[in-house]
């Protein structure tokens, strides 16, 4: 058994194994499990990933869906739980695709992560260090990503990179 901190970023690229680490790590705490789901199914391509990542975790998970207010679920979740909130990357999409306002939204997600009285594993896209896209969108929704990726390290107890299914420490310690 693990102890987790109250507040762990997993950060990495597409299909780096942050997932995986994340859920990993939470097994690993021996807690009740929550899971606060942002994505959204709108295509086949996507049901299938959404499929996939619940075969990986299981069944031993109570879930929520909230794409846009993952603030609701943490209201709802009990603090001997150890919370997987995957992702950061489709709630801010979800977020600015639907024209809401986002300084509002990032308030709510950040009172909501400071009240919960539990330990909240966020998993979250690194999109900085690929080519410049080539739109303004793309290019809008890359620099916000990566404003917030800066917001919750700096609040975050444990920073994680993850690349190729390897978990670098950023900041903080690994649970041992």
């Amino acid at each position: 058994m693990i102890t987790l901190p109250k507040l762990t970023v997993i950060i990495g690229g597409a299909a780096s194994g942050k997932s995986r680490f994340a859920e990993n790590l939470l097994f690993a705490a021996n807690k009740p499990l929550a899971y606060i789901a942002t994505a959204q199914a709108f295509d086949d391509e996507m049901k299938t990933k959404i499929a996939r990542h619940q075969a990986q975790r299981g069944t031993n998970w109570d879930t929520y869906e909230e794409p846009l207010a993952p603030w609701d679920a943490l209201g709802k979740i009990d603090a001997s739980s150890a919370v997987l909130l995957d992702c950061a990357t489709l709630w801010l999409s979800n977020t600015l695709l639907g024209a809401h306002n986002l300084d509002a939204a990032k308030a709510k997600l950040f009172t909501g992560l400071q009240d919960f009285d539990g330990s909240v594993i966020i998993v979250t896209n690194e999109l900085g260090q690929g080519v410049v896209p080539d739109n303004k969108l793309a290019r809008e929704f890359r620099q916000q990503q990566g404003e917030l990726n800066q917001e919750l390290a700096a609040i975050a107890d444990l920073v994680v990179l993850v690349t190729a299914g390897l978990p670098l420490a950023l900041k903080g310690q690994l649970p041992q």
